[in-house]
């Protein structure tokens, strides 16, 4: 079985003094029955991955560049994640998509790179408000699978997270019907082209997940954790939803 994981992204939130809140999700949680993992702010990497230790939280990027090096200012790699002390790195995240205008296929090559360097990868995949309306959900959940996820992805090293455009940072989240179809249809992609690694991967949710709703969610059929946005910041309500999914 996939092993469970509660992955906090900050975006772009967080300076030096908010590392006080690692040190309070330690403290909540000395010996986690699933994988945590914090996504800070680049300048805070290393900072956190520092205070952590050998602790049981890791510690992810939110993005990377898929070229080792090069004339690309102000992009980070994923070599240089790695050394600064990350484990992990999201890589297609809507908000990257939206905003930077990164294709499945900028996103493959992401994971490729990140896959190289040695770390773990986090890929998203999720459909706007538009498409949901015009039901072709699964259709472009199942374009940006195919188009964005390495062709040696694994288990070990490969987890997709389903984040609805629609629903984050809104406050709406898909009713735990409209999640097991998406998620049972990510779950059927991954096994008809992987086979037996594709039963390893971990599916996460995303949007606006809770410590009010995680539970709901995270008793929905084939949802292996989440992918937490706004509350990730405060340790209080992110060791709630990592007590849902220990409890799942």
């Amino acid at each position: 079985m996939p092993r469970k994981l509660a992955a906090g992204n900050w975006k772009m939130h967080g300076d030096g003094a908010a590392l006080a809140e690692i040190d309070a999700l330690m403290a909540a949680h000395p010996s986690p029955g699933v994988g945590i993992l914090v996504c800070p702010p680049a300048t805070l990497i290393h900072r956190m991955a520092t205070r952590i230790g050998g602790g049981p939280i890791a510690v992810g990027g939110q993005t990377c560049h898929p070229a080792a090096q090069g004339a690309h200012t102000g992009d980070i790699s994923a070599a240089m994640l790695a050394e600064a002390g990350a484990s992990h790195v999201i890589v297609g995240h809507s908000e990257r998509r939206a905003d930077h205008g990164e294709t499945d296929a900028q996103v493959r090559a992401q994971a490729e790179a990140a896959l190289a360097a040695g770390l773990s990868v986090i890929v998203c995949v999720g459909e706007t408000e538009a498409e949901r309306d015009a039901d072709v959900t699964l259709e472009v959940v199942g374009g940006q699978l195919a188009g964005s996820v390495p062709d040696d992805a694994r288990g070990a090293t490969v987890t997709i997270a389903y984040e609805p455009v629609w629903a984050i940072g809104t406050g709406r989240v898909p009713t735990p019907a409209q999640i097991a179809e998406v998620h049972t249809a990510i779950r059927a992609h991954l096994a008809d082209r992987f086979g037996l690694a594709g039963a390893d991967m971990a599916i996460l949710y995303g949007g606006s997940v809770k410590p009010g709703n995680a539970a709901e969610i995270f008793a929905v059929p084939n949802v292996d954790g989440a992918l937490v946005g706004g509350a990730s910041l405060k340790a209080a309500d992110f060791s709630a939803i990592i007590a849902a999914l220990e409890a799942a």
